[in-house]
C-alpha cells in the first residue's frame, strides 16, 4: 500500500497590484495594472504573465520596522510583514517604492528615488540590506497604510511548489516608472485587466489560474478608485482550491464568498493550473 504523501508547507507571500488611470491626470479612465513575465529559467510560473511579488524574508518582520511603517497602530503585526514584504517585492522587482519622508502624505517623487533606487535596490536583490536599513538609511516611513488587502489564496495541497499569498492594492505613483529587473522578469507591461484577459484567451499571454481570478475581480472595479473600493468593501474569503472529479474529468474548485465568479473550472488535461500570483 502506498504512504499518502503529506501536502508541502506553503510559503509566505505578498503580491502588489500597482494601479493607476489608463489616461494620466484622468482618475475616471480605466485601470491600468502593472504586471511582468516571469523570466524562463525560474520554475514558479516560467513565461506566465505576474503581478509583482514575493516571498517573504525574516526581515520583514522585524519589529522595529513598526516605527518606520505608516499606520503601523492599526495594523496587526501579522498582517504588517505581509505589507513591508509587498512594498519590498515591488521595489525589487519593478523599482516602485511605496514610501514618504515622515510627516509627508505623498510618497516620493522620481527624482528623489533615483539616487535611493541606485544605492539600495540591487542590495536588497542580493541580501545584502534589509527594507529597515533603507527606510532608517533613507528616513523614510513606508507606505503600508496604502496598501489595500484584496486577495488571500493558498496553493492547493496537492502541489509540490506551495505559497500563503496576500494580495494587496496600491495606487502607483504617478511619476514614479515601473520597470522589470531583467532578472526573475523579463518584460514589463501597463495593461487593463480584461485586455490581459482577452490576450491570454488569445493565446497571446500565459496566466495562471489566481492570476486571471484576480484580474476578473479587478476588471468589475473600472476604475482605480473603484477597484480599492470594492476591495476595502469585500470581506477577504481565503482560498484553497480543491480538485473534484466525475465523468472521467477533474474539475478544480475554489469557495464561494470570497467574490469571484465562475467557482469552478475544468483542469486541462496536463494537470493543475497554478495558482500563484
Amino acid at each position: 500500500m502506498t504512504e499518502k504523501k503529506e501536502a508541502a508547507p506553503p510559503r509566505p507571500a505578498t503580491t502588489v497590484l500597482l494601479l493607476r488611470p489608463s489616461k494620466k491626470g484622468d482618475a475616471g479612465s480605466p485601470l491600468e495594472v502593472f504586471m511582468v513575465v516571469r523570466h524562463h529559467a525560474i520554475d514558479s510560473f516560467s513565461g506566465a504573465l505576474v503581478f509583482p511579488g514575493g516571498k517573504l524574508e525574516d526581515a520583514d518582520g522585524d519589529p522595529k520596522l513598526k516605527a518606520r511603517c505608516g499606520g503601523a497602530d492599526k495594523i496587526s503585526s501579522e498582517e504588517l510583514k505581509f505589507r513591508v514584504a509587498g512594498i519590498r517585492e515591488a521595489f525589487e522587482e519593478c523599482g516602485v517604492l511605496l514610501a514618504r519622508k515622515p510627516g509627508q502624505r505623498s510618497v516620493i517623487a522620481a527624482a528623489d528615488l533615483e539616487a535611493i533606487e541606485q544605492k539600495w535596490r540591487a542590495k536588497l536583490v542580493k541580501n545584502e540590506a534589509t527594507i529597515l536599513d533603507l527606510a532608517d538609511g533613507e528616513d523614510l516611513e513606508l507606505a503600508t497604510d496604502l496598501m489595500t488587502p484584496y486577495a488571500h489564496w493558498i496553493t492547493p495541497t496537492f502541489v509540490p511548489k506551495r505559497f500563503d499569498t496576500w494580495f494587496y492594492l496600491a495606487e502607483a505613483p504617478e511619476d514614479q516608472l515601473a520597470l522589470h529587473d531583467g532578472s526573475e522578469s523579463t518584460d514589463s507591461v501597463w495593461i487593463g485587466a480584461q485586455q490581459a484577459i482577452d490576450e491570454a484567451k488569445a493565446g497571446k499571454r500565459t496566466l495562471v489560474h489566481a492570476t486571471t481570478k484576480n484580474l476578473e475581480l479587478l476588471a468589475e472595479g473600472v476604475t482605480v478608485t473603484g477597484a480599492i473600493s470594492q476591495a476595502t468593501e469585500r470581506k477577504i474569503v481565503t482560498v484553497l482550491p480543491w480538485v473534484e472529479q466525475r465523468d472521467g474529468k477533474k474539475f478544480l474548485h475554489i469557495p464561494e464568498g470570497a467574490g469571484y465568479r465562475n467557482l469552478v473550472r475544468e483542469m486541462p488535461p496536463q494537470g493543475v493550473p497554478q495558482t500563484g500570483r
